[in-house]
């Protein structure tokens, strides 16, 4: 019997996994972390593939070059490899993009292509990581009935930069309400670090952003920074 296993370091990896993919034929195994997955590759001798969902650590390059890891990047690529695809997709624009399947390789997000699928990029941060994770499952499924053998890129390579925790300040040069509210809602997930606005030793964060009839509505936490100017 073929052996997978799934990584997902995010809550709604392993919703998707106990719904759909642990009850595909094979055994599916599901780790969340990088000690977990060292012990199930240890368990697991020969996995057919390694699937990474939405992953936040380096991969050792034995990882991949020993087994064939696939993981999901939320651009078109070679057009947006990089760091925090889904933010970099939205501050410049972009209303909908593609899932791609590729094979891990030791440049970033720089491997064959297995398939691609079409992403809208409307909600708020984790409904578009949920929603990507629903299609990602429809990908594996596909990869695995037909042992898909993946294809190099093409076209134009354009990187996005990783970005750091203090771009999620309100740009000061917003002057539409609609990129206000974009750049609110493509950091409304957990584990990203929310829109803010400082004002005096307190931090003000905004999510679950609406935007109708011409004003914002968002839910406001009120903290007290920890280094005030």
């Amino acid at each position: 019997m073929k052996c997978y296993i799934v990584a997902g370091s995010r809550p709604w990896n392993r919703l998707v996994f106990d719904e759909f993919l642990r009850h595909l034929p094979g055994q599916w195994h599901f780790v969340s972390s990088p000690a977990e997955l060292s012990a199930s590759l240890a368990q697991v001798a020969r996995p057919r593939f390694i699937f990474f969902l939405h992953w936040s650590s380096r991969v050792p390059a034995e990882y991949h070059q020993q087994h064939e890891c696939v993981c999901f990047h939320m651009t078109d690529v070679p057009y947006g490899r990089g760091g925090s695809p889904l933010q970099n997709l939205i501050i410049r624009g972009h209303r909908e993009t593609k899932l791609t399947a590729l094979r891990m390789v030791e440049e970033l997000d720089a491997g064959p292509v297995y398939a691609k699928a079409p992403l809208s990029l409307e909600g708020s941060a984790e409904e578009i990581y949920l929603r990507a994770d629903r299609l990602a499952v429809e990908l594996i499924r596909k990869i695995v009935a037909e042992e898909m053998t993946p294809v190099p890129q093409s076209g134009v390579t354009v990187v996005f930069s990783r970005r750091k925790p203090e771009e999620s300040l309100l740009p000061a040069d917003s002057t539409e309400l609609a990129s206000l509210h974009d750049f609110i809602r493509m950091l409304d997930a957990e584990g990203y670090p929310k829109a803010f606005l400082d004002h005096g030793p307190f931090r003000f964060e905004f999510q679950r952003s609406s935007l109708h009839r011409g004003q914002i509505r968002a839910e406001v936490t009120i903290t007290r920074r920890q280094d005030p100017d």
